[in-house]
Order: C-alpha cells, then structure tokens, then sequence
C-alpha cells in the first residue's frame, strides 16, 4: 500500500469561479448549445481546478467531485441505477435531475443539514444494478493526461443505499450493489490507482443495529477484494459516534473524521490506520485558528499510523476566492477564508508538522432565556381571518417570487454599477409588479403576491438592508444544478435601520381589490443560508433577526397587509443529525419564529412555508410556529407528506407544482394531487399553491402551469359546492 500524501481536501467547487458550468448547463438545457460544449465546459474546469489545487501545493488531487447534475445522481447512473421509466428519454441523467414534458423527475431533498439539494435515488426489488464506470475513468485519464494522479471519489454504498427513497427495502439491496463497488475497484486497480474516496456522510446519525451491520459486511467484502486500490472511507457533518469501532474493525486503509463538527472521542479504535483529520471547516468562511487544528492534529496522532491534513467535508459548500471580494471590509476580509484560501491553510498547516501553542478555551457566552410568544389562540384567529378576508374554499395563491426576467437582473446589476439612476429602476420594478398582479388576477388566483422583482435572492436581500451583515460580488456557492446562492456573511450584531419591504407591498396591494401578501423570509433560514459569526451561540444570534423581522411584520400590518408570509425553508435543514441535539434545537428555533410573528393581529393572517427538507419528520415542531397557513413541498414527492398530516390543525397548502422542473402538469395532475389533499384534510383547511417560489422558471411555463391549477381547482370548489366532491 502506498502512503496517503500529508495533505488534500475532500471536495472542491465545481460551478466555476464565475458560474462558467451554470450558463454552460442552462445554454444546453435551452437548445443554444450541444453536449460537446458542455462537456468542453466540464473539462475546462476540472482542469482549472487540478492546476490550482498543484499550485497552491496540495498534496493529494481528488477527482470525481465533479458534476454536470449532482453527485448521488452520479452514483446512481454508476450503479446502473436509473429507473425503466427514464431509460428511453433522450438524455436519461436529465430527465432525473429536470423531468420531461411527459415525465417527472425523481425528488429532490437537502443533503444532510446543508442548503444543497441531491437527487434522491429509486432503489427497489426491481432495480438491476449493472457498473457504469465511464465518469470517474474519464476523469482519472484526463488528470493524467495533464500529468496529475488523482483519487477518485464516490459516494459509499451504505451511504447510498440510506438515501434512497426507501431506505429499509434499499439495503436489502446491499449484496448487489456490493458486487458493482468490487467490480470499480478491479476497474480502477487496473488503471493503477493508489486510493480511492469513498464518502459515507450517513454514518456520522443515529444508526440502527442493521445498518451497522451493513457497515461492517460492505467494507469487509470491499476491503477483501484482492486486486484494489487502498480505501480511504470518508465521514463529514459530525462524529463517527457508533460506527467509528466498526469501520475502524475492518481492514479498510484510512477512515476521514470530521474535527470541526464532530469531538475526537473514541480514537484508540484508530490504532494503526491513517486518519485524514479535517480541522478546516468545508462549511464555513472563518479562517481555521492554526492552534486548535494543531491541538486536534496532535490528539488524533497520539492514535493514529499516519495523520492526514484535510477539509472537515468538501469545499462544494464555501466560494472559490477570497480575492475575488474587494468589496468588503478589510478588517472583515482579515477573519476570512473562502476554498483556495482553505487549501492553503490545509497546506500549511501539513507543512508545519503539527505544531503550535495550546489553545486558550475562551469561555462559551451563557444564552439569554427567550420567552415563547404567542398569539390568541387559533380558533380566535381563524375566525376573525374569515371575516375579514372572506377567501373562498380552496384559495389559490403562491409561494411568493415570480420569473426573474433578464431585464430585471440586468437592470440591477446597472444600479449597482452607478449606470441607472434609482428613480428609473424604481419605476422598472413598479411596471413588473403590477405586470405580476395582472397576471394573478387574470389567472384567477384568490391570494396575489407582487413577485419580488427588486430582490435578487430571499436571504440576500434582507442581509443588504439589515446591520450585521456583509454580502458579496462572487461569493456563489452551488445549491442543486444550475441553481446557485450568495450566502451573506453575519459578522455582528444584526438590526434593522428601516422598514424593507414595506414600499412594494403597498404599491402591490394600490393595485388590486384582492388580498396581497407581505413576503418576508424567516429567521431560522436567514440564519440557515448565511455564514454565521462563530462568537455567539447560534440561538442568540437567530433571535437577533427575529427581532428584525418582528419589525418588519408589524410595518407590513401597519401598511394594510392582512396576510404576511414568513418563510422557513430551512426549519428542517438545521436540526441536528443525532437525535440528542434535536428536541433542543427544535425548541429554539420555534421560539425564534413565534418571536418574529406573534406581534400580528388576530385578523391578520400569517403564512409559512417549508420545502424540500422531508417536512414530514418535524410535522409537530412545524405545527407548533403556530402558523395559520403553512404551504409545503409535495408535488415533487409525490405527495408523501399527506400521509403524516391528518392531526395538522391548521391551514395547509400541500403543493400541486413542481417548480424545480420545467415541465408544466396538466390539469389532471392537479386535480389528481388535490383530491389526495382533500382525502386527508378537511376542505375549509386546504390552500392550493405550487411547491416553491416560481423565480427560476420563464413567465410561459408559469403561466400555462397556473391557468392549469385554477382550472383544476374551479372544478373541484364546484364538486365541493353541490355536495359532490369525491
């Protein structure tokens, strides 16, 4: 076996450093371009990165961290695991990420408790799993051809098998997949490779007798594979915990752990193995503070055979360069570190041999007790809603963004440039809003929204206007496919100078009779979808924006607004991964909310909105933001949250539209996933809406797609009012 060199990184961005793979994807998507193109593109950036990685001194190149899509659709394609009902589409990787006119696409859900999306995989009875091994080959060849060796890396199949769809039935499939992971591993002895990555994020929950046992049966039989490359078995996002002494009882090479998120406990089970300690963060922007990497280096080699430098987890979750940020302050820029930033330290920090002060524990600052707040109870509510906005039943209303046109995004970059003056993009932005009401008013929509055109992202937007916060120019960071945020950067004590919402939804609600609703985004995902300062609790710090919120809502109400809508997309993505942490977390951040909305009148009604998070495990905890309406990702889904919410107590918009795909569904889709709502829950209680926010799909697809959910919902309230509703 050949020794892991003394540094590398997990994972690296693969966006571009200007979203080069974004316009790339979405130029194929449209037609403008071919797949050589794209694949020029693809290349184009794997070689960028490998160089870089070289430059900045980097000891051990990974590949295969690449991706058109997302990874664990990778994996699936690996493995030959692509359903029968995509293998006739004219691009089948596609078709599962995006969907087709006529065809669905598999769901979509967070990766572990980050804010990127992966492509949840169909496992069943029926899968054949066949290797496809062409991806991470071509890529091992193309590094070569540039003069680099590089360690393949792909997801572990435990790992995979649990983020499937069924999780349970998957793992009987283990054998099986086993047999196709022994099979690459010959593929890539033969080419010559000294390690290969496999990542098993799962392992570092709570896991259950069997799926330990799944751990120990796939890396004895991977490890006893005669004719393979040295495993190195990565873990992120938290501690080993349990599976920690059974990955370490076999005879795999080297185990990855996780030292920012995880404590080093449980390391004599190490004895002998080479340990890849990633002691600098994958997840956050703060420089790593060279003592503590060198204290943990330093425990863990008390352990272990051989001590390898490394990232916590990939760097896919941070932007690519610091430099790129002139913009910001430098006593700010001083405290940060974005991925080339990153790799650098991880270089340094190998270079230096582990040595170092002992750390100063600085003392943890205690938290401030927060009351829970509440409003009068729901019942009380409902009814002075009802007589005040006389909505009819089944109201139809979205989640919040309509398209954001290319005018409009050329328009604020213009703003900011100095080219535009304010007046004349104030009146672009008023022309857009009332083009949105007439649009829903058209359509017959029964709650209307003014579509956000004046705010580039739902998090970002408020960070611009409130104190504490700093935003970027080329901070991206990937979210799924194409789709990519700008993650401000919470450094201080966050407050709101003035109101920042309030003028739109006027000027909204000036143009039409009907309800208009105040959208505002909630302070567990302002939270969620920012770096956060590291010197406070995060408690403290997501009470601070509900205050700011809490202003907000009642400027909305003071405006008019009858119905505001805070969203919390991110509720689900921050409870921690072991049960342990879970009850507390969930406690707080239901206070936060309730702090943030419970300033609001009995007549005003207050929405959320959760998506693509598995909603359904926190059900209780999402009842308890004491919402009067909450909307929720389900037609992506396939509805599966209607099974858990016949106790839900309030209104529910279980969605009808996917709008991550861009495919439009017909009507019957509609009416179809309707009368499944309608089969658990009490008509007076449904709201009809699509999924998510419409800001990434064009005005046609909206369009057609919303005159289709009205259509479907006019006749259902007919069946509902002649007594005929199934």
């Amino acid at each position: 076996m050949s020794r892991f060199p003394q540094s590398t990184v997990l994972g690296y961005p693969r966006i571009g450093p200007r979203r080069e793979l974004k316009r790339a994807l979405e130029s194929y998507w449209d037609g403008r371009t071919g797949r050589a193109e794209l694949d020029r593109v693809g290349a184009a950036l794997r070689a960028d990165t490998w160089r870089r990685l070289d430059e900045l001194g980097l000891a051990a190149l990974p590949s295969n961290t690449f991706s058109l899509y997302d990874q664990v659709l990778d994996t699936a394609v690996l493995l030959g695991a692509v359903p029968e009902r995509y293998r006739d589409a004219a691009d089948p990787y596609f078709a599962m990420a995006r969907g087709t006119e006529g065809l669905a696409p598999l769901r979509m859900t967070k990766w572990f408790d980050t804010n990127y999306h992966y492509i949840v995989p169909e496992v069943g009875p029926e899968t054949v799993f066949k290797l496809d091994a062409a991806k991470p080959l071509a890529e091992l060849r193309q590094a070569r051809e540039l003069g680099f060796e590089t360690r393949p890396v792909v997801i572990g199949p435990v790992t995979f098998l649990l983020l499937s769809a069924d999780p349970a039935a998957a793992l009987d499939r283990l054998d099986d997949v086993l047999a196709c992971y022994e099979e690459l591993l010959g593929a890539l002895a033969a080419e010559g490779v000294a390690w290969v990555q496999l990542d098993e994020p799962a392992l570092v929950a709570d896991r259950t007798p069997d799926e330990l046992a799944a751990v120990r049966t796939a890396y004895e039989r991977l490890a006893g594979v005669a004719a393979r490359p040295a495993l190195f078995v990565a873990s992120y996002f938290g501690h080993l915990g349990e599976a920690l002494p059974v990955l370490a009882a076999t005879a795999v090479e080297a185990i990855g752990v996780d030292l920012v998120n995880g404590a080093p406990d449980g390391l004599a089970a190490l004895a002998g193995k080479t340990v890849v300690a990633g002691v600098v963060s994958g997840r956050e922007v703060w420089r790593t503070a060279p003592e503590r990497a060198a204290h943990a280096l330093r425990t863990v080699a008390q352990h272990a055979g051989q001590v390898v430098v490394s990232t916590s987890c990939s760097l896919l979750h941070v932007p690519y360069d610091l430099r790129d940020e002139p913009d910001l302050d430098p006593e700010l820029t001083a405290r940060l570190a974005f991925a080339e930033q990153k790799v650098a330290e991880v270089v340094e920090l190998a270079r230096t041999g582990f040595e170092g002060p002992e750390p100063v524990e600085r003392a943890a600052p205690s938290a401030r007790p927060e009351p829970v707040e509440r409003r009068s109870p729901y019942e009380v509510r409902a009814a002075a809603q009802a007589a005040h906005l006389r909505l009819p039943v089944l109201p139809i209303t979205t989640i919040g963004s309509f398209p954001q046109t290319g005018e409009l995004r050329q328009a604020r970059a213009a703003l900011a440039a100095g080219t535009l003056a304010a007046g004349d993009y104030e009146r672009l932005v008023e022309a857009e809003i009332e083009r949105v009401v007439r649009l829903q008013e058209r359509l017959g929509l029964d709650v209307l929204v003014h579509g956000e055109p004046e705010r580039n992202d739902m998090v970002q937007y408020f960070a611009e206007h409130l104190d504490g916060f700093a935003v970027t120019r080329n901070g991206w960071v990937q979210s799924y496919g194409s789709r990519c945020t700008k993650p401000p950067i919470l450094h201080g004590d966050v407050a709101r100078p003035e109101p920042i919402t309030v003028r739109w939804a006027r000027h909204a609600r000036s143009l039409t009779g009907k309800p208009v609703k105040g959208m505002l985004t909630g302070p567990v995902t302002i939270v969620a979808w920012s770096f956060v300062r590291d010197d406070l609790p995060l408690r403290e710090v997501t009470f601070q924006v509900a205050d700011a919120v809490r202003e907000e809502v009642r400027d909305l109400e003071a405006a008019g607004l009858s119905i505001i809508q805070v969203d919390e997309p991110a509720l689900r993505e921050l409870l921690p991964l072991r049960r342990a942490g879970q009850a507390g977390y969930l406690e707080w951040a239901v206070a936060a909310y309730r702090r943030a909305t419970s300033g609001a009148g009995d007549s005003t009604q207050i929405h959320t909105h959760l998506c693509y998070s598995d909603a359904g495990e926190i059900l209780a905890a999402i009842d308890g933001l004491d919402a009067d309406v909450t909307t929720i990702e389900s037609a992506r889904s396939g509805a599966r949250i209607l099974d858990a919410v016949g106790s839900f107590g309030r209104g529910l918009g279980p969605g009808v539209y996917d709008i991550h795909s861009p495919r439009v569904p017909s009507g019957a889709e509609v009416e179809e996933l309707l009368r499944r709502t309608l089969a658990a829950l009490p008509a007076e209680r449904v709201w009809v809406n699509p999924d998510c926010g419409l800001k990434t799909r064009t005005y046609e697809q909206v369009e057609a797609a919303l005159a289709n959910v009205a259509a479907a919902t006019g006749r259902l309230r007919a069946e509902l009012t002649s007594g005929n509703a199934r």
